[in-house]
């Protein structure tokens, strides 16, 4: 957080104004009113910096979620203020209680505490009164085009937006009562946006119960007209928000200042988008719903839990978000990146077990000794555990070949191999085959490293093993599925642009026995083989494993 803050201020000087001066922020406008509501303020909070965390619980967060959590918390933090996790819950048609449990499970790994969970439903009769007052202030005005008019940016002006207040108020109360069907009318403010967006809908009639309020209320509060009066209940001192919400800032200080109530300020920054992925909450669920992965928190994907499940330590994703840092521009990154800062993370924290993909058989005529095998090579007071050496053990099929290749230093009839952290070498004296002439299992002597020639190289093995299932996430250059560097823009569309191959199991893998007491995500390092964590798919009988990331970065990458 630290870091981050710091990289902030050598980016973006200047740009926050402290708690109390919101009247110096660009666009904002000076009521009459607008001193003694700061001094207001000032008295409630003390001055404390407050700042909102305020997801719209439709779908699972995904990496530049990631941004905005360590945005949003890592700034209040550095002030020593606070910051709300707010659900915006104003389309129960959409919310599901999934949802509100996975974004709070997310904030919390990755690392950070709300000062108060809230919810915009809180608010829905405060903000109910606020809005006949607006309409009473000849702000707002029901109306009865279609949502089909009311759509883009060309909408053409209301018929009824100079009807009479008492008109509106009696419409409205109707809305309220459920004497009106779903798009008969709508509450509108009296504003044209940014962007050139005529007179932005308030509340619009929805027929659907809420999670939390029931049958209460059958019309709903918008974002338009929710987001910056909750804002102001909760006395947010800066509400930061993407720069897609920059077309919304003059009506955010407008309805405020049209209710004459306090106002915080808004500042937009840089979303951050990856590439080769999507992260549109409508396509993954239609990834969902074609099968093409197996739910949001499938790890193909990069929604928050699918890192989680691939085994993403928290601490790697905040590192990556501040060195990505904030600027106003937006920012578009490569998933190996990601993946970089993944690797510093586990090198330090993963301990290093032995596995076997594709094992071949090795059978040693004579035997040794159990061995004791570092948890981290690179720092042995870090721990140990033991591994058993029995007559029969496995390695790599890779690691053997029939006949020499040039360049080829593992196994081979005429060249011995190290065996990792046992301190021997074995050499081969029998290649025993099946009936269709595939090598099943190879007969070694072994000898002591200290007493032979060095080998050109040492190989990983298992004895006694586990078996396991091994889920590999392979790419076709830097995603883990899609070929292309933006899907949605693909001419036959995302879901044309899959990699048939995303997902390759490994159902019959063998590992180190000294992960049999494993929990669903911790890390290993597989030696030579990569970083991997335990999937919640795995049962008492099998553990699941995915690959996180291998060890070195992707040489198929762009």
């Amino acid at each position: 957080t630290v870091c981050m803050l710091i990289l902030y201020d050598c980016i973006l000087p200047n740009v926050f104004v402290f708690s109390g001066e919101n009247y110096k922020t660009e666009g904002y406008v000076v009521t009459p009113n607008t001193m003694n509501l700061l001094k207001q303020h000032l008295e409630l909070t003390g001055g404390q910096v407050r700042t909102r965390f305020p997801p719209e619980p439709n779908g699972i967060l995904h990496i530049g979620h990631a941004k905005a959590i360590n945005f949003n918390f890592g700034y209040a933090k550095a002030n020593n203020g606070i910051c709300f996790l707010r659900y915006d819950d104003t389309n129960p048609e959409k919310e599901e209680e999934k949802y509100f449990t996975a974004i709070k499970d997310m904030v919390e790994w990755l690392g950070y505490k709300p000062y108060a969970i809230t919810h915009a439903s809180d608010h829905f009769q405060l903000l109910y009164e606020l809005a006949v007052d607006l309409i009473r202030r000849g702000h707002a005005y029901v109306c009865h085009q279609r949502g089909e008019e009311l759509k883009g940016h060309n909408v053409p002006p209301s018929p009824w937006r100079d009807r009479p207040v008492e008109e509106s108020l009696v419409l409205f109360e109707r809305m309220k009562k459920g004497m009106c069907a779903e798009g008969e009318a709508t509450l509108r403010m009296k504003l044209v946006m940014e962007d050139g967006k005529l007179d932005p809908v308030a509340y619009r009639i929805k027929y659907t119960p809420h999670h939390r309020t029931g049958d209460t209320w059958c019309m709903y509060p918008t974002y338009d007209y929710t987001h910056c009066l909750c804002d102001s209940i909760e006395h947010i001192t800066h509400s930061l928000c993407t720069k897609e919400f920059q077309a919304r800032r003059s009506s955010y200080f407008w309805l405020c200042n049209a209710l004459d109530v306090y106002c915080p300020v808004q500042w937009e920054y840089g979303r951050l988008n990856l590439t080769y992925t999507v992260v549109s909450k409508r396509k993954i669920i239609k990834l969902v719903e074609t099968g093409a992965v197996r739910d949001w928190d499938d790890p193909r994907l990069f929604t928050l839990t699918a890192l989680r499940r691939r085994g993403f330590p928290p601490q790697a994703i905040n590192n990556f978000c501040a060195r990505v840092g904030v600027t106003v521009a937006q920012t578009t990154m490569e998933p190996h990146l990601l993946e970089a800062c993944v690797r510093e993370v586990l090198n330090d924290t993963a301990p290093r077990v032995m596995a076997v993909l594709e094992p071949l058989k090795v059978t040693i005529t004579n035997l040794p000794a159990d061995v004791h095998i570092p948890d981290f090579p690179a720092d042995e007071t870090k721990g140990s555990h033991v591994v058993p050496f029995s007559k029969t053990i496995f390695i790599e099929q890779s690691d053997f070949r029939e006949a020499m290749e040039k360049g080829y230093k593992r196994l081979t009839p005429d060249q011995p191999v190290g065996l990792r952290h046992a301190g021997y070498i074995i050499s081969l004296q029998r290649v025993i085959k099946d009936g269709r002439g595939k090598v099943v299992e190879l007969e070694v002597t072994c000898s002591s490293s200290d007493s032979a020639e060095k080998p050109k190289a040492f190989i990983h093995w298992v004895s006694q093993p586990l078996q396991c299932e091994v889920r590999l996430y392979e790419r076709k250059y830097c995603s883990f599925l899609y070929y292309t560097c933006d899907p949605a823009e693909v001419p036959g569309g995302f879901l044309s642009d899959l990699s048939p191959n995303s997902l390759q199991l490994v159902e019959s893998a063998l590992v180190d026995r000294s992960v049999s007491e494993a929990k669903v995500f911790d890390k290993f390092q597989f030696e030579r083989v990569g970083y991997f964590s335990v999937d919640p798919d795995s049962t008492a009988e099998k553990l699941v494993f995915n690959r996180t990331v291998t060890l070195k970065e992707d040489p198929g990458k762009i």
